[in-house]
């Protein structure tokens, strides 16, 4: 994109440094600014097709709100227009056991913030009732569901299973599966508790991050700091719980494991936790197809067979 970064230029310290991914036309650039009276260098994101800008800062702080009670640093937002957003930049460091364990403890009191109802946009959202180029939908709390297992199988299931089928992707067949993966979703047979720090907050349902893969969670430089890493690009949204570490886990993570000890030492997950997690993961794998087909369609189908 040729159009240069506007946002603080003033307190241009630096030439900037830009980068692009053509494919989802979003560039990117780094420049030395002014973050709270010292110099800090700042990371600057352009909108690109299917970007809503402020809301992605209305969820980064929306997510932030839980950190002086413990929940994992979540990125600062400096300022924000339709057109920018610009961040403070994350140092970034190695990732060690250590911090593995306080990245699963801070992401289990951001958990424990608690949202209103499944599938809720962040407070302060802007724009329209979906997030990102796949358009998952946001949910009204007029539209909303008492339990998890209909909230999942409605808006995140089969809302992405209808856009396939409509696009020739999926057949009659892997239909009839999905059908009966939500069918068994709505009638709570797989519904289960949150987390108990969620469970103790006395909150309707989890704060999640919504993309907690790997390269949005970063290792925080300063190997003390107090939890571990730091949260980016968040799809946020009212949730379970185990949907965020199901996502986490989907395409690996350093200290993996460590980071579930961490999470479970300070909120203990609900028995029978790891036999859901390719079902949490139904929503990142069709939102993948919906986005990249290929391969990710057979795995879709693949692990949804295993609760049908």
């Amino acid at each position: 994109m040729k159009k240069q970064c506007a946002v603080l230029r003033e307190n241009s310290y630096h030439t900037s440094e830009r980068f692009a991914f053509e494919a989802g036309k979003i560039s990117h650039e780094r420049r030395f600014c002014t973050i709270g009276g010292g110099m800090g260098e700042a990371f600057v994101k352009t909108a690109g097709y299917g970007d809503n800008l402020p809301g992605e800062a209305a969820a980064l702080r929306w997510l932030a709100e839980a950190e002086p009670a413990g929940g994992i640093r979540v990125v600062h937002v400096v300022s924000v227009t339709e057109d920018e957003l610009v961040e403070e930049r994350v140092a970034t460091g190695t990732p060690s056991a250590a911090a593995a364990r306080r990245i699963g403890a801070g992401l289990a009191r951001l958990h424990a913030a608690g949202a209103p109802w499944y599938g809720c946009a962040p407070d302060g959202w802007v724009g329209a009732p979906w997030c990102g180029r796949a358009r998952t939908p946001y949910v009204s709390r007029e539209q909303s569901t008492a339990s998890w297992g209909a909230f999942f199988a409605e808006h995140r299931v089969m809302n992405y299973v209808r856009t396939l089928v409509d696009r020739g992707d999926f057949g009659p067949s892997e239909l009839a599966t999905f059908e009966r993966v939500a069918s068994r979703l709505a009638a709570g047979e797989f519904d289960a508790a949150q987390p108990e720090l969620v469970r103790e907050a006395d909150v309707p349902c989890a704060r999640l991050h919504g993309d907690l893969w790997a390269g949005n969670v970063l290792w925080d430089g300063d190997p003390g700091a107090a939890t571990g890493g730091a949260l980016i690009d968040p799809m946020a949204y009212g949730g379970h719980a185990e949907t965020d570490l199901a996502m986490l886990a989907l395409f690996g993570y350093p200290y993996l494991d460590e980071v579930l000890r961490g999470y479970d030492e300070a909120s203990p997950l609900a028995d029978g936790w790891r036999d859901r997690v390719a079902l949490h993961q139904l929503a990142p794998l069709l939102l993948h197809c919906v986005l990249f087909g290929g391969w990710y369609l057979a795995e879709a189908v693949a692990a949804a067979r295993r609760y049908a």
